[in-house]
């Protein structure tokens, strides 16, 4: 069972620049690999995470597309087939949907379809989740779309020093990976006390990210805190914010940061449930047929005779993300500590 350990000799960087960082370092190291999307090229994104590879790289390498979700999947998927390795940015999560065929009729089918003849070795990369007042169209996470979709990877990390290793590992991949950024973390990590001072990366040993070459292993989740009453299945922000419920209700929780969320690291999973014999599932997308249940599924199936209580969820209500009442959707470290205490005296 992985456990973070302390970054030594990285430099301090938010995850936008780890991201950046990780983009640099493959276009070094491929001239095969290309970045495009809206506005990624001259203007760096909206986010920056693109700021300066144009002018470094030139705009054969890095450039603007129209705002066509179905043609930037497409392009992509025919650059794949033919020896590219396209990095290609979905604004926001909330705008893949115009390019859902492309992305489950072609590009998680071509090596299946072609009995592996061909492959579609790309990256999309989708800021996703809420906590920054984006309303209904610019917060959501649709992450269980895509692990319902065989032959897709899906990632999301929750600090720099992984999203730039989960990065580079996924451009290295000869599979099509859906790379989600959660964006209330580009800047630093939180825990869902929206009304605190945000703490910088900088502040943080997560935020230490070496410069050059290194890579994550797509299939491995990581044990972020040790604990022996319960453990807890997040991923993304959620990892942060079960991490304050865990500390403010006293309950020594056995955190899992899943940073792949398929292919799922069943195995460091099941470790912890029968360790504890309690679970906690925490996301931050609507409740019903989100990845939580597929969690909790494998969990009930595995560690039946293991478990000590019922398994909980916390994860957003079943309707659009408000704009009005944000932190009333948001699974804040209140509606955390309450499953958690369920869990250890049920």
């Amino acid at each position: 069972m992985a456990e973070h350990n302390q970054v030594q000799g990285g430099v301090p960087m938010t995850m936008i620049q780890a991201l950046r960082s990780g983009l640099d370092v493959m276009m070094g190291r491929d001239d095969n690999v290309i970045v495009y999307g809206e506005d990624v090229g001259y203007f760096g994104g909206v986010f920056r995470v693109t700021e300066g590879l144009q002018a470094k790289y030139g705009k054969t390498r890095c450039f603007d597309a129209p705002i066509n979700e179905s043609g930037i999947v497409a392009t992509a998927i025919g650059m794949a087939a033919y020896g590219l390795k396209p990095v290609v940015e979905i604004q926001f999560a909330d705008y893949f949907y115009p390019a859902t065929d492309q992305i489950v009729s072609e590009a998680a089918r071509l090596r299946h379809r072609s009995a592996g003849d061909f492959s579609a070795p790309m990256v999309i990369r989708m800021p996703c989740g809420g906590g920054i007042y984006g309303g209904q169209t610019h917060s959501q996470s649709p992450e269980a779309f895509f692990t319902h979709v065989c032959g897709l990877r899906t990632v999301m990390p929750s600090n720099p020093y992984d999203a730039k290793g989960l990065l580079i590992s996924s451009i290295e991949c000869e599979d099509p990976v859906i790379f989600l950024e959660p964006k209330r973390l580009y800047n630093g990590p939180f825990d869902g006390h929206h009304d605190k001072p945000v703490v910088p990366w900088s502040k943080h040993d997560m935020g230490k990210v070496p410069e050059g070459y290194y890579n994550v292993p797509l299939d491995k989740a990581v044990v972020f805190r040790p604990g022996k009453a319960v453990t807890v299945l997040a991923y993304g922000t959620m990892v942060w914010v079960a991490e304050a419920a865990a500390r403010e209700a006293g309950v020594d929780a056995e955190i899992i940061d899943l940073r792949s969320l398929w292919p799922l690291d069943l195995d460091t999973i099941l470790e912890s449930v029968k360790k504890t014999g309690r679970c906690v599932v925490v996301h931050e997308a609507t409740r019903t047929s989100g990845f939580g249940a597929e969690l909790t599924a494998l969990v009930q199936e595995h560690c039946f005779y293991h478990l000590e209580a019922p398994i909980e969820r916390v994860t957003g209500w079943d309707t659009p993300y408000p704009h009005a009442q944000e932190w009333a959707y948001f699974p804040g470290p209140a509606r955390v500590a309450e499953a958690l205490k369920r869990a250890v005296e049920a």
